[in-house]
């Protein structure tokens, strides 16, 4: 791995496991010192040491949609690293499957506060922490689902599309010091997604022209070069990690 993160320093939300401690991962290899955030505060120690402890890794657990947990976080990090370089937005939540016409309008709210809402605070704070006086680069994750119908995982869908807005919004607000961008991944091998391919994965990646599922792994290349110089010209885009299969009509 290259240095190329050398003396910056990330948060990454939603980072105990899957794609956010992936992403983590890859900015620790590459030099970065970085801060994760998720709920489960045992799984978020066990991530530290994978990432190889505290001088390169700190905590802090927490509600990604609570103010006073994006605080802590905010805060923590500055004491620890100094600095607020990099931000990656991957904290989501789908916790209903079915139609929209009959979605429980308290776990839409839910869905929103999370995936919507929580995102643009984060920022807000981290703009306000660092970013707005030493420039930065930011990632949301958000999903093939918020690109076009998502049947059964339609609300989730619709936060995700949102977030891709948002992302050009803050694009545009934020330049020229801080680049916005995103990622939008189709099916990736992870707890949250395995509902979508377990007992099926063969059948599920024949839809795929590259004739696999993703993993964390290629989340998290993609991530670090929208936040690396060798996107320094990128803002305003979500990459879209699909193995191919929207264009096919799949996912």
């Amino acid at each position: 791995m290259t240095s190329r993160f050398g003396g910056r320093t990330a948060i990454v939300t939603g980072a105990s496991r899957g794609i956010g401690l992936a992403i983590a991962q890859r900015l620790v290899d590459e030099g970065a010192r970085v801060c994760v955030t998720a709920r489960g505060a045992e799984a978020l120690e066990e991530a530290v040491k994978t990432l190889g402890g505290p001088d390169h890794a700190i905590a802090v657990p927490g509600k990604a949609d609570d103010p006073a947990h994006q605080d802590a976080a905010i805060a923590a990090t500055l004491d620890a690293f100094g600095s607020i370089d990099m931000f990656v937005n991957n904290t989501g939540i789908n916790p209903v499957y079915g139609r929209m016409v009959d979605l429980d309008l308290d776990a839409a709210r839910k869905i929103f506060e999370v995936n919507v809402l929580s995102a643009v605070s984060w920022v807000q704070k981290a703009h306000k922490a660092w970013m707005a006086e030493h420039g930065g680069a930011i990632v949301n994750v958000s999903s093939v689902a918020g690109t076009k119908p998502a049947p059964g995982i339609g609300f989730y869908g619709a936060s995700k599309a949102m977030l891709l807005h948002i992302t050009k919004e803050l694009a545009v607000e934020l330049a020229p010091g801080v680049r916005v961008n995103g990622v939008a991944p189709a099916v990736v091998k992870t707890k949250f997604a395995s509902a979508l391919y377990e007992g099926r994965e063969e059948e599920v990646a024949e839809g795929y022209p590259l004739a696999r599922l993703g993993v964390p792994e290629d989340v998290a290349g993609a991530v670090a070069f929208l936040l690396s110089e060798d996107a320094s010209w990128v803002t305003g885009r979500t990459l879209v990690l699909d193995g191919g299969t929207t264009l096919t009509g799949g996912v």
